[in-house]
Order: structure tokens, then sequence, then C-alpha cells
């Protein structure tokens, strides 16, 4: 087991993970960023996080690598404004999943944010990577949904962006951006349509292999884990085809109790690799675990789901949204296989690229 502050030369998923300085690297619900040889990751601070909403998350740092298993600590990006109970970057704001572009028509850096309290974004820019970023809009619902977990994706080839964003807790949809980055333009396209908590698609994270788009998503429990699904399509805003679960061997049926973030393509190795969150370690989910959080959510919106009170008592207690502790979350990286066309994920203690 690597000790804190030791070089690594290897990934160990769901264990503690160090910065160069020894600290707990703080960047949840995180994406990635490469340039110039160097991968930036940006990402939620929970080292501050409590129960019950009082503290959420601590602003938002970022991370840079050489290697991708070794990580020095660039501060905050955003930093929590706990004196000033008006300001987004309040602390007990819900502000979830940063995500990060660079814009190669304006050569600025777009961070969009997500806030799960009010279910809309905020849009911030920079000159440089490391910031400072400065507030663009701090309430965005694309097209008038409440919006949810959302993915930012580049086409390099035209230098066109596309947002793919969960609406109103049952529809899945991706739509283009502006100019700028900094809203939607256009008309959206559903990707997923009329889904209903567990099963609604949320977690999306966007790759391209072969000229094929795939996304990967979670269903919605809050931050206990459920399965993954895979869709592909040929283009950015579809059709897509679903494909299916793709974790093999997971005796959890919840993702290797993980939600995705984000994929990354590492082109020396050709590796692509899912970069996820074990938000509650503590809570670990097994099939019947998984199925009984399946009747107790599922009843609520389908009345031919039938749910006991064994199963309801349990999920009231289940460390859902405001009763989780996140500041234990671990991450669980995990490089994908191919039998064609169609990618799998299977578990790994240890792995390299």
């Amino acid at each position: 087991m690597i000790q804190n502050g030791e070089v690594r030369n290897a990934f160990f998923p769901g264990q503690l993970w160090t910065d160069t300085d020894g600290n707990t690297i703080e960047a949840h619900g995180g994406t990635m960023y490469q340039e110039n040889g160097v991968y930036y990751w940006v990402g939620e601070d929970k080292s501050h996080t409590t129960k019950k909403g009082k503290i959420w998350t601590w602003g938002i740092r970022l991370y840079s690598s050489t290697d991708l298993y070794n990580w020095k600590s660039e501060g905050h990006i955003i930093s929590p404004e706990p004196d000033d109970k008006k300001s987004i970057f309040h602390p007990n704001r819900r502000l979830d999943r940063p995500h990060l572009l660079k814009n190669p028509r304006t050569g600025k850096y777009v961070l969009w944010v997500k806030y799960c309290d009010k279910n809309h974004y905020a849009v911030l820019t920079a000159d440089q990577v490391t910031g400072p970023y400065t507030l663009v809009d701090p309430f965005l619902q694309p097209y008038g949904h409440e919006s949810g977990d959302f993915d930012l994706a580049l086409d390099e080839k035209s230098g066109d962006a596309y947002i793919y964003f969960e609406a109103d807790h049952k529809t899945l949809l991706v739509a283009k951006l502006n100019a700028e980055f900094t809203n939607v333009t256009g008309e959206p396209s559903i990707v997923y349509d009329v889904i209903r908590p567990p099963l609604t698609r949320e977690g999306p994270a966007h790759f391209i292999r072969n000229g094929k788009h795939y996304l990967i998503t979670s269903g919605m429990t809050g931050y206990v884990p459920n399965p993954t699904e895979i869709c592909v399509s040929d283009s950015f805003t579809g059709p897509f085809t679903v494909l299916g679960d793709p974790c093999i061997d997971d005796s959890s049926s919840a993702s290797f109790n993980s939600q995705p973030s984000h994929v990354v393509y590492h082109a020396p190795s050709d590796t692509y690799f899912m970069m996820a969150d074990r938000w509650v370690p503590e809570f670990v989910v097994t099939k019947e675990i998984y199925d009984t959080l399946y009747r107790g959510i599922s009843s609520r919106f389908d009345k031919s789901v039938k749910a006991s009170m064994k199963d309801m008592l349990f999920l009231a207690k289940s460390p859902l949204m405001g009763s989780a502790d996140t500041s234990k979350a671990r991450y669980v990286w995990l490089p994908f296989t191919w039998e064609g066309d169609f990618p799998r994920l299977s578990w790994k203690e240890k792995w390299t690229l």
C-alpha cells in the first residue's frame, strides 16, 4: 500500500490518494483537462463536508500531473466564501461536478459548475487554467429545465462544444454551446427521455473512440452507487443506442461501488479509463441492497413496483443526499477493455498505464 507522500507508479482504486505534499486529494466529481503534456484534474473539495448539508463543498480545487499517478496541488480555483451567506460559493450551497474546457476560438478557460440545491449551473471564465476565474452567469438553466449532472465535450475538428445534461430528473439532453461556451444554442437533442429515478440517467461522461461517440451514465440514487450504462452514437448529438452495463464480474451490481464522472484517453498507452467516485465508502452496496433501494425509490414513481415497509425503512436510513458524509470519499479509476466496439470494465486492485 502506498503511504502518504510516496511517489506512485500505479493506480490503486478505492484507496486513499494523496498529493505530492502528502495531503488527501480533494477533487471529487471531477474532470480532467490536458495541455502541453500536463494533465489538470479539477474537482470538489470535500475536506470540510458534514452531514445535513451545513458544509457541502469547500470550493473547487485543481491538481496537475505529468504521469497521472502523482498530483501536485494548484490550490483552489474557486475558494469557499464562508463569511458571505449570499454568495453562491458559500459552503452550504450544493456546488457539484465542475467541468472545464478551453475555448480554442477565444483562448478562454471555461468552467461550469452545478448547484443541486436549486438545480442550475454557474459559468466562469479565466485567461489561465489556474485562474483567477470570473463569474459570467450565476444562474443558468438551459431551455428552462431544472438541470443536474452534466458533461462538456469539445469537437477538436470544428472547435464547437456540447453539453450533456440531466433535465428535470427524467431526461438526458445534449445541446451545442454558443461561441463563447457560456450558454447553449440551437435546439437540444434527446439521449434518454421520460425515465424516473432510480433509472433516470445522470453522471454522464462522453468520449470518442474510432469515430464512435460513447456516453457512460449512472442511475439516480443520490450518493449511493448503482448500475452504470453505456450508449453509443455516430455523432455528438445522436441518436444513441444503448449497449448496456459495461461492468463485468461486479458483485455489487453498483459499478464496483462507484459513480462515473469523466472518461480519460491516455494516448501513449492507447488507454481509456473511467474516473469515478466512491462517495460513501462505508456504505457497501450488494445486489440485495441495490434491489431493496430500487424497490423503495421506484415505488414512488411507478405504482406497479411494490416496496415493503422494510424496504422503505432501509431507504430512509441510506446516505442518499443530505444524510451522506462524503468527507471520506475515495476515487475509483478503472481502464476499459474492448469487445469489438463494446467497452468493458472489470475490477483491479492495482493497475498501470
